[in-house]
């Protein structure tokens, strides 16, 4: 199917800039990303509204661009105010329209910042969360009198971990926008907006870039590589596993908070240092055994393809277990923590080289659960017996509520938090 790409300075020409409404007969005319996985940047767009927020089991894009705010205003209807003017400018940049209605007025700003005119929407998502802060913040205090709605699973912060060095300044937040788009300058101008308008509301805590995905979210997605050259997330769970979605990543009607939360998910967040040089000197043998799984092919130890499954009883001529029991695949492979799934959406970071030449680079880990409790902690907590991390040094660490999609008649995301049924 051939369809003629869609620009901004195409909407604008029209003059159709007052929206995804105005601009519906230009929208109806594009091709939808589906669950599959496919690319084709040009037509790239999903839908904004939906039972879940997009970004989770849309096939991840090759770009992220994820920040993290502190709300400065006390008052509960200028931060609903910003939900809703967010929630309206992401419904356009989805849809590949400027921000907002132009301004006529050449003395005033514009209200779009106008780099990405001439380019489409790149299969841009925006994702929003709340962090525990918004309901009660580290001094106990209830600013936006939602402190009695705040889900259990978010109050309980992450215990310490082995092999980590948290920077609390650079960890969570009162919300959290994850833009992630196949051109970086797309996933940029979407934060860039989005700041503008929290102006006077919320400030950014810190933000993190991301690039080379490290996950397969996408039905047809082929696993890509983490920076040790390793096929990254062969067991993550994707779109097409909704029965395993549901008991893994959305809440439920009788989940904590589900009277709000049912459609969304918990988004777990980790930047993970790897210290690339160490690990380039390892052996391939050594490396494959700290993994568990074959480094060209991606299949276990034990034998087989990639999405071979694993047999951990398996041995070697010599006798000794073929996957060794503090292998990563050993410790935290779904089969051996009770069945237990993630889906994973994580993505490689570079911030450049440290004063000793060193690759300053990553895994920003992400992941999606129901209940970070029950299918995230633990799972992080087995990894202090992991081989693998002589190799990784946590230095962030984050937990949001992702409320579910915003359905049609809702004016902002998170309506049900703050408008009890």
């Amino acid at each position: 199917m051939t369809v003629e790409p869609l620009s901004r300075r195409t909407v604008l020409a029209a003059g159709l800039a007052g929206g995804v409404g105005a601009a519906a007969g230009f929208a109806g005319s594009r091709v939808t990303g589906g669950a599959d996985g496919g690319h084709g940047t040009q037509t790239l767009m999903y839908p904004f509204r939906g039972e879940h927020q997009q970004g989770i089991t849309t096939p991840a894009q090759q770009q992220m661009h994820l920040t993290a705010f502190d709300v400065t205003t006390d008052d509960r209807d200028e931060l609903i105010a910003l939900l809703t003017a967010w929630s309206r400018a992401a419904e356009n940049l989805t849809a590949g329209l400027p921000v907002g209605a132009l301004r006529v007025s050449r003395s005033a700003p514009p209200a779009d910042t106008g780099e990405v005119h001439d380019l489409d929407a790149a299969g841009l998502t925006v994702t929003f969360g709340f962090g525990r802060t918004l309901f009660r913040d580290d001094d106990g205090t209830d600013r936006f009198e939602l402190a009695n709605r705040l889900p259990a699973p978010l109050a309980e912060d992450i215990p310490r971990m082995a092999a980590e060095k948290i920077d609390a300044g650079r960890s969570g937040g009162d919300l959290v926008v994850q833009a992630c788009a196949e051109d970086p300058l797309v996933a940029l101008h979407a934060i860039r907006n989005l700041t503008r308008i929290a102006f006077g509301t919320a400030t950014v805590r810190w933000t993190q870039l991301g690039y080379g995905r490290v996950s397969s979210t996408g039905a047809r997605q082929t696993t890509s590589r983490n920076l040790f050259g390793f096929k990254d997330g062969t067991a993550s769970l994707r779109a097409d596993q909704e029965d395993l979605l549901k008991d893994f990543v959305w809440v439920n009607d009788d989940d904590d908070a589900g009277d709000w939360m049912a459609g969304g998910s918990y988004l777990c967040a980790r930047k993970i240092r790897m210290t690339m040089e160490v690990w380039d000197e390892l052996s391939m043998l050594e490396q494959e055994k700290t993994i568990g799984r074959v480094k060209v092919s991606g299949g276990p130890l034990s034998g087989g393809e990639e999405f071979t499954a694993a047999d951990f009883t398996a041995r070697t001529g010599s006798g000794d277990l073929a996957i060794p029991e503090d292998s990563h695949i050993a410790l935290v492979h779904p089969s051996r923590n009770a069945g237990v799934h993630m889906l994973r959406r994580g993505y490689n970071y570079t911030d450049g080289s440290d004063e000793l030449g060193r690759l300053d680079a990553g895994l920003f880990f992400i992941a999606f659960v129901r209940d970070p409790r029950r299918h995230f902690t633990p799972v992080l907590a087995r990894m202090q017996f992991d081989r693998l991390t002589e190799y990784l040094q946590h230095l962030t660490s984050s937990v949001f509520a992702i409320p579910p999609g915003m359905a049609e008649g809702h004016t902002y995301i998170g309506q049900q938090l703050f408008e009890a049924s």
